[in-house]
Order: structure tokens, then C-alpha cells, then sequence
């Protein structure tokens, strides 16, 4: 029985073991293998997703200061968000993704390596930008104080969005979970409303997954 309703984001679990959070690499074991000679169409489908977000992440990095592999680390940080997030509605599943551990520990680390990159390659660029253009000279000071107050809170602001979005989710899933009464002359209203917010879940487990990769990307291509 749930002791309150929160209880669903506790990691603990049986015999005192924190063995929940396996659920992120169970996760991974979905993708399909290139094991057999003729291609499945499941992996056909795999690589039609994954030629298209190829595409759609390369038209958002800047060329100029492009390394190879870059694309791909969009893609795998989309591809390992958007199935822990899709795992996670099911039941009797962890949601990982509803722990801001969790989305602190992949968007701190790529953030920090970003800014780093940046001051220690682009060190005239970035302070360039610390001032935008045609900013009077007695609100500089001022400016530079916001513009590193933006960048500093990006990665917390990108936890906290996939993080509040999908506790909110469940939270909700769960509180309608308990409304279901099979005796109720109005099971099946109740039922197809359950249903229909699971679908609406399973949309907004890809979105936000999209939403933090695509976020990621742009600020790592935005000092050109």
C-alpha cells in the first residue's frame, strides 16, 4: 500500500538495497541488437529515428567549431532520456527521471564542458558576449552580472523543467489511478480518461526528452 503520495519517487526498495535506479541502464537493453544478417524492421525503424535526428541536431550545431561525434552525443542524450522517460509510465517501474539527481547528472557535466570549452578556446567571444551591442556604458557592469547569472542557471533550470514536468505526470496518474471503481456506473468515462492521460504521458516523456537535448545543443552552438 502507498504510505503517502509521494512514495512512488522513493529510491528504496526491498532487503535495504537501492537497486531501483538499474531501471536507467534495464532501459537501454530495448534497443534492438545487429545480431541477425537481414535487418528487422524494428531496426529499420530505429534507423530511420536515428538518421532523423541526425539531421535535425547537425542543422543546430555551428560548423564552424563542429567536432566529429557532437551530433551523436545529442542523439544518444535524447535516446537515453526518452526511454527512461517511456519506461517509467508503466507499472512497477522506477521513474528515474523524476529525480533531479538524475537530470543534474547529465545536464551539469555537458553544460560545464561546454562553458570550459568555450572561455579556454573562444575567450574573446565569449566575453563579447558577456555585453551585448549597443548596451549604454553605465548598465555594462550590470549586464555582465546578468548575462553570467543566465548561463549559471541553465542546467538547473533544464532539471528542474524535465524533473517538475514528469513528477506532475505521475503524480496525477496516480491520483486517477485510485478513482477507478470497477462497481461504478461510470467506470468506462473514468477508464478511456485514464487512458487517454496515459497517451498524453507517453507524449510528454518524448517531448521533454527532445526539449533537454534540444536545449543542450543550442547553447553549445550559440557562441559562433
Amino acid at each position: 500500500m502507498m504510505m503517502s503520495l509521494f512514495s512512488m519517487f522513493d529510491p528504496s526498495a526491498s532487503f535495504n538495497l537501492h537497486m531501483n535506479w538499474i531501471y536507467m541502464v534495464i532501459s537501454l537493453l530495448l534497443m534492438p541488437s545487429l545480431y541477425w544478417c537481414s535487418k528487422s524492421r524494428v531496426n529499420n525503424f530505429i534507423l530511420l529515428i536515428l538518421n532523423t535526428l541526425y539531421k535535425e541536431f547537425s542543422s543546430l550545431f555551428s560548423y564552424n567549431i563542429l567536432f566529429k561525434g557532437s551530433v551523436l552525443i545529442s542523439c544518444s542524450l535524447f535516446l537515453f532520456i526518452m526511454f527512461n522517460n517511456i519506461t517509467s509510465n508503466f507499472p512497477y517501474t522506477f521513474c528515474c527521471s523524476a529525480h533531479i539527481v538524475f537530470s543534474l547528472s547529465l545536464s551539469v557535466p555537458i553544460w560545464l564542458s561546454i562553458i570550459l570549452f568555450y572561455w579556454f578556446n573562444l575567450t574573446k567571444t565569449m566575453l563579447s558576449h558577456l555585453v551585448p551591442m549597443g548596451t549604454p556604458g553605465i548598465l555594462m557592469p550590470l549586464m555582465v552580472l546578468i548575462e553570467l547569472t543566465s548561463n549559471i542557471i541553465r542546467p538547473f533550470a533544464l532539471s528542474v523543467r524535465l524533473t517538475a514536468n514528469l513528477i506532475a505526470g505521475h503524480l496525477l496518474m496516480a491520483l486517477l489511478g485510485n478513482t477507478l471503481d470497477i462497481n461504478s456506473y461510470f467506470w468506462m468515462i473514468i477508464l478511456l480518461v485514464q487512458t487517454g492521460f496515459m497517451i498524453f504521458e507517453l507524449m510528454v516523456a518524448i517531448i521533454q526528452s527532445y526539449v533537454f537535448s534540444v536545449l543542450m545543443t543550442l547553447y553549445s552552438s550559440e557562441i559562433s
